[in-house]
């Protein structure tokens, strides 16, 4: 008997760049590919597709819907990228941290608070500039730089009157990182590329304007990629990297990455090398 050829479900929420690349990968490698936008999927009349054995890429943008999709999905014993253990880890700033510590990765010093009492006793623990982030969030989004107390208790201030989503203040030491850092993207598990980005903002993601360029790796820093995506359990990962006087850090994991950059900055087709990650997953 022939065996049923796999389908890969490229599952979606706004057509990027990414999600292109990763339906052109699909089509050149001769992948069964069902690519859809879920904006008007409604469970389980618009999932009767997806059958056992099927292998699925959620691409939400929106953390609630990627965390929603993947675990039905998982109801349903398919095999999804990333599992949903991982999507939600990636997505709070403070379970990440906290599963890298208690794994002993390297992470700039860092305080968790409950109050505004709390945020300004944290921050000066750490001791000034301290980088407040929300505990949800990417793209360089709400990141604040403080440099000294008052402006502290001034963004505690505002935070305290922004809801729930605010009510967990996490804070970082800020590492004067010499105008760069390090993004590396992990699939299955190993490092896959890595890009410097350079900028005089010190917020350097991309999205910000930051300029990425090639970026050598070597044994210290392919270890650290290993050692974090096991923690995380991610197959699909982006990772953030500060270098220090100490060594190399981890500064971020983000579960849901994209990639045009990485792949302008180092010629690697990360969309092809994921849809053959996917393919090959018994």
């Amino acid at each position: 008997m022939e065996s049923v050829k796999k389908t890969l479900h490229i599952f979606y929420s706004r057509l990027r760049m990414e999600e292109k690349s990763l339906l052109r990968a699909a089509e050149e490698l001769g992948v069964n590919v069902n690519f859809r936008d879920v904006g008007d999927f409604v469970w389980p009349d618009d999932f009767e597709s997806v059958a056992a054995g099927d292998v699925a890429l959620c691409r939400c943008v929106s953390q609630t819907q990627n965390v929603a999709v993947t675990q039905l999905l998982e109801g349903r014993s398919i095999r999804v990228i990333n599992p949903s253990t991982a999507v939600l880890l990636c997505g709070d700033k403070i379970a990440t941290a906290s599963a890298l510590a208690k794994a002993g990765i390297p992470q700039p010093e860092w305080r968790v608070a409950t109050s505004p009492e709390g945020a300004l006793k944290a921050a000066e623990s750490i001791g000034y500039p301290v980088v407040f982030k929300p505990p949800v969030g990417s793209w360089g989004r709400l990141l604040a730089k403080i440099s000294d107390r008052e402006a502290c208790e001034a963004l505690v201030e505002h935070k305290s009157h922004m809801g729930p989503a605010h009510s967990a203040y996490f804070i970082q030491e800020y590492v004067e990182k010499g105008g760069f850092d390090l993004r590396a993207i992990t699939i299955g598990g190993k490092a896959a590329t890595l890009m410097k980005r350079s900028s005089s903002h010190w917020i350097t993601n991309t999205a910000r304007g930051a300029t990425p360029e090639p970026h050598p790796m070597d044994a210290e820093l392919e270890d650290l990629l290993i050692r974090t995506a096991k923690i995380i359990g991610g197959d699909f990962l982006a990772v953030d990297i500060f270098r220090t006087k100490a060594g190399w850090v981890i500064n971020e994991v983000n579960g849901q990455p994209e990639f045009h950059g990485t792949v302008a900055a180092t010629g690697i087709d990360v969309g092809k090398l994921m849809v053959q990650y996917a393919m090959d997953i018994k």
